[in-house]
């Protein structure tokens, strides 16, 4: 008689106080371990993990999302594991497809799965974002993340299959405007970054190009318009945050001090 493989839920966090509680209740009592790795959190984070019996794990020194979740996996003990993020919850619905599949677990795949977004007061169905799948569990010893600073992907070896799960994954990614700002501003210039890391350079009309064809991208040709003024919120704000990164990468490798500072 086979035993059912084992499964980990792994997190990486940062001043997560106000998301992480909510969050692993919905794993709590059905996953084998709960691992997190923390960034240097000053809330409550690391008391809420450890009142769910998390093994916590701690690096400070930021290596980018990529390389933060390898350090995470490699404190994972069990066959497979599930990725989230604090702003993230497993529906009862996800959490039985996932069980299921781990009584006849299939070799050599990994899952990705549909995530479903609240976005200043609906659920987003269209602009783009839905069904938004994304790979987030696989056997632990299968694969492991890429080396991206920022939209870090996981990496899937050649043969291995790519199955789709049914159920949603619920997203609450912000709590308002501000909030948007705020969180999109880091992954802007860990992008720009890693751009300028790997030798590429734009014009500034790029970046107005790219911000137009965002918008008509996401209100048009993904139906944002059915997502009522959220969905006009969102398709704006997008096309900011295209032309922020565009432009934060041409002052990067454009703008020169007058003192000959980098």
């Amino acid at each position: 008689m086979s035993t059912k493989p084992t499964l980990a839920a792994a997190l990486i966090v940062k001043n997560e106080a106000e998301n992480l509680r909510q969050c692993l209740e919905t794993v709590a009592g059905w996953v084998d371990e709960i691992v997190i790795m923390d960034s240097g959190s000053s809330d409550d984070t690391l008391a809420i993990a450890q009142s769910f019996g998390a093994k916590i794990f701690t690096n400070t020194d930021w290596p980018g999302f990529g390389k933060q979740r390898q350090l995470t996996q490699n404190h994972v003990q069990s066959d497979w594991i599930l990725w989230l993020d604090a702003d993230e919850r497993v529906t009862p619905a996800l959490r039985d497809e996932i069980q299921g599949m781990l009584r006849d677990p299939p070799a050599d795949t990994v899952f990705a799965m549909p995530r479903l977004s609240w976005a200043f007061g609906r659920f987003i169905r269209h602009s783009g974002w839905y069904p938004g799948y994304v790979m987030r569990f696989y056997p632990t010893h299968l694969t492991t993340y890429d080396n991206s600073l920022v939209h870090e992907k996981v990496i899937v070896p050649p043969q291995t299959k790519v199955q789709y799960l049914r159920s949603d994954l619920i997203h609450y990614p912000y709590r308002d405007i501000q909030h948007y700002l705020v969180k999109v501003s880091g992954y802007t210039a860990s992008w720009a970054q890693q751009q300028k890391e790997k030798g590429k350079k734009v014009g500034i009309f790029q970046g107005i190009s790219h911000a137009i064809a965002c918008f008509i991208r996401m209100y048009i040709f993904k139906a944002g318009f059915l997502d009522g003024v959220q969905g006009l919120i969102l398709a704006m704000v997008g096309a900011y945050t295209t032309f922020i990164k565009y432009a934060d990468l041409w002052v990067l490798t454009h703008a020169k001090h007058p003192e000959g500072k980098s």
